[in-house]
């Protein structure tokens, strides 16, 4: 079975790691570059995008973007944020309209401040947190500003504390911290119920497809996988138009450009990288402007095929 280089979705099953997927891939497919965009946590589900091959040194240049689908319950605090976590107090919550529910929510719109969950991943003097609070060590972790791009309120459950949102964010976002804060808005508690990731980093549920579904088709996995340059649709294109240019670019050295060449729609600068590609769409690889924009540096090339 011959595997070529790009993305798979996976719709990842609760209870796996991201690394367990990842373990799992590099199994099925006898491939040993495997990579995945966008951690997800075990008890959560949905889009986790595979790197396969050369597509690994591509993560960085996804689009950074992440939506979920999740239900926070109100009226319970636990040590994890989340309903699989040891409670740890209990508090009844108010009764309020669908309305009042979502103006509250305004206070998560936008550019906010979030203390990540202790039990995360996040680094305390060279140390995982989830590690140091498993040891019972006491630590505090600082606020870390995030953006939340889009809130929506889907359903309100008053008789048992539930509502179900729609919450598209930024990279480091902790939804467990949200539903915890929010708890507390309302002047009661609250944990992250239920979490599903519908889209990472351009990849949508739409085109994931399940590791056990996977293995019942193995014969057809190039059928599911996407070609790398289709990852990369959101970064402007530069076409090299004859072998020198391209001898030129497989050997490191910068291409000169006009900058009259690009579409007068996008805007350049020498710290947003572009996919660089040859006349029949062939990827090979991501450069970078000069800071006088008159030429582009390879940053990342792909070996000749």
């Amino acid at each position: 079975m011959q595997t070529k280089d790009g993305f798979l979705v996976i719709n990842k099953d609760k209870g796996c790691t991201s690394h367990d997927c990842v373990k799992q891939i590099r199994k099925l497919l006898h491939i040993k570059k495997v990579g995945h965009a966008g951690t997800l946590d075990p008890e959560v589900t949905g889009t986790l995008p595979i790197a396969l091959g050369s597509a690994t040194r591509f993560i960085q240049y996804l689009p950074q973007g992440k939506t979920y689908i999740g239900q926070i319950k109100l009226g319970i605090r636990t040590n994890t944020d989340d309903i699989h976590g040891e409670i740890i107090n209990q508090k009844g919550w108010p009764e309020i309209s669908y309305a009042k529910l979502d103006q509250y929510l305004n206070k998560f719109r936008g550019t906010i401040k979030q203390v990540p969950p202790k039990i995360s991943s996040v680094h305390i003097n060279g140390e995982r947190a989830y590690k140091k609070a498993l040891k019972n060590e006491s630590f505090e972790l600082v606020p870390r500003e995030v953006n939340i791009d889009e809130l929506t309120l889907i359903k309100w459950d008053q008789k048992n504390g539930i509502l179900e949102i729609k919450i598209k964010c930024s990279p480091g976002t902790y939804i467990r911290s949200i539903a915890r804060d929010f708890g507390k808005v309302l002047n009661s508690e609250g944990c992250l119920l239920l979490l599903k990731r519908i889209s990472a980093c351009g990849f949508h549920e739409k085109n994931s497809i399940r590791i056990s579904d996977l293995e019942k088709d193995r014969n057809n996995t190039k059928n599911f996988i996407i070609p790398t340059i289709s990852a990369l649709d959101h970064i402007p294109t530069l076409v090299l138009k004859n072998n020198e240019e391209i001898n030129f670019w497989q050997t490191g050295r910068a291409i000169k450009v006009d900058i009259n060449y690009f579409d007068k729609r996008n805007t350049f600068d020498y710290e947003k990288p572009l996919k660089v590609i040859d006349n029949e769409k062939t990827l090979l690889g991501i450069g970078f402007f000069n800071k006088e924009l008159t030429n582009i540096n390879p940053k990342l090339v792909l070996n000749a095929k």
